[in-house]
């Protein structure tokens, strides 16, 4: 009976299986590799971990524009995965490869030709020697951005066709590289922040060089050989970036938000700064199992809308709700375990390993209440094509929720860096409320996207 059951649906529980438990484990590996690298750079001095937390905000501003236009991509090809349409799947590959390393080469010029006044904008008067360690680490990793796009749209590719296995395996070995990169560069070369750096540029070649030569093989459904051959089809980017924008847009508000709230905690001192580095870091680690099954959810709704099976869609997108607040809840209360002994190893000062542990404690609590419902739904929505609702929400739930009350709490009220996550609880709760009642109704699932 229950093989009957599982023959009506597109997606089998093996198949699900298959699709998220490497893309939990990618994502799981990911965050706790660069736990594992900021624990090293930590080693280094305060100065060092502030530098490195710094920049990453302005990275993963450009990670995730990159990875928007990589899920659009997804999307797209998706799309025409489950319409069995393997032709037009392999058409839009290449226009996203095309089009997402062209716009990662010119992110990687702005960087460097604007490096200095940038930092400056966004982090203001910060002392000296993290300024100095800052602009070097963001040089360096500056030159990874496009290595970061290949790869990206790669695996984008792979998951399309079910298979996140293959980018989990090299994202693993990736990261193993860069720990011992780390390990051999800060440790035994005492190259510090540069070498930190460096460490995280070769590993990121490696991922790009490894999943495009992987791409040229015949036996996957999406093949991209012979690139210099590939030449712009508007109509098709078009329809790429009618997905990915909205969502580079949605996730760039994010990021600036996060760069707004950054440059007011780096009003109060190294040592918040510190604490508000590793207590980011451990809230990353203890959803980023939901955030892998949320992008599979992004497969396997692409595929289900592309196939026109929209009650598909509506059941794996609760089905898969359910998985991601399981995972939620076990994270939660592993990193919460974790916690203080990540403190003493990153040796972070008493006063910020006791400021980092009284945040976590209270993400730990309140967390799993809320988060579910602001994140998973909306990447069943994109994979749709409702983006522009979720741009929507995001942006102005980040901007008056999370960015305007936490700025508030620091500078009229005397709050320190717990006034962070006080408007990120309000911003989970919104956004929640508003996507849960979206999905209920009946207009996200009436866009077209191919």
């Amino acid at each position: 009976m229950e093989q009957e059951v599982e023959q009506k649906h597109l997606f089998s529980n093996k198949d699900l299986r298959k699709l998220l438990i490497p893309l939990m484990v990618e994502q799981l590996l990911n965050s706790m590799m660069g736990m594992v690298d900021s624990v090293m750079v930590s080693n280094v001095g305060d100065a060092a971990i502030s530098a490195v937390s710094l920049v990453d905000s302005i990275n993963v501003l450009v990670i995730q524009l990159l990875t928007a236009l990589a899920t659009g991509g997804t999307i797209v090809c998706s799309q025409y995965l489950g319409r069995k349409d393997k032709e037009g799947s392999n058409r839009a590959a290449r226009q996203v490869l095309l089009a997402t390393s062209a716009i990662s080469i010119l992110m990687t010029v702005f960087c460097l030709a604007f490096c200095h006044p940038l930092l400056r904008l966004v982090f203001g008067q910060v002392e000296a020697d993290v300024m100095e360690a800052s602009v070097t680490y963001f040089y360096v990793t500056a030159l990874s951005f496009p290595f970061i796009a290949l790869f990206d749209v790669g695996g984008a590719f792979f998951r399309a066709e079910r298979n996140s296995r293959y980018p989990m395996t090299i994202s693993v070995i990736s990261n193993l590289m860069n720990i011992a990169g780390n390990a051999l560069l800060i440790f035994v070369f005492h190259w510090g922040v540069f070498g930190a750096a460096l460490s995280t540029l070769v590993s990121r070649i490696f991922c790009a060089v490894v999943i495009m030569y992987s791409l040229r093989k015949p036996k996957q459904i999406i093949v991209i050989s012979q690139y210099h051959k590939i030449r712009p089809d508007f109509h098709l980017i078009k329809k790429v970036l009618a997905v990915g924008i909205p969502s580079g847009i949605e996730n760039g508000m994010f990021q600036f938000g996060k760069l707004a709230i950054q440059s007011s905690v780096s009003t109060l001192g190294t040592t918040a700064i510190a604490a508000q580095a590793i207590t980011t870091i451990l809230e990353n680690l203890n959803g980023i199992a939901a955030i892998g099954i949320g992008i599979g959810l992004t497969t396997i709704v692409g595929q289900c809308m592309g196939a026109g099976r929209k009650d598909e869609a509506v059941y794996y997108i609760k089905k898969l709700m359910i998985y991601a607040e399981i995972a939620l809840i076990l994270s939660c209360l592993v990193v919460y375990i974790i916690a203080r002994p990540v403190t003493v190893i990153a040796g972070m000062e008493p006063e910020s390993a006791d400021m980092c542990i009284y945040m976590i404690g209270w993400i730990t609590i309140i967390k799993p209440v809320i988060w579910n419902g602001a994140f998973i739904p909306a990447y069943g929505l994109r994979a749709a094509g409702d983006v522009k609702y979720s741009m929507i929400v995001s942006a102005l739930s980040m901007w008056f929720c999370r960015v305007a009350l936490c700025r508030a709490l620091i500078q009229y009220f005397g709050f320190g860096p717990m006034a962070v996550w006080i408007g990120m609880f309000v911003d989970w709760t919104i956004r929640s409320i508003l996507f849960i009642h979206r999905f209920r109704g009946d207009k996200w699932d009436k866009h077209k996207v191919i």
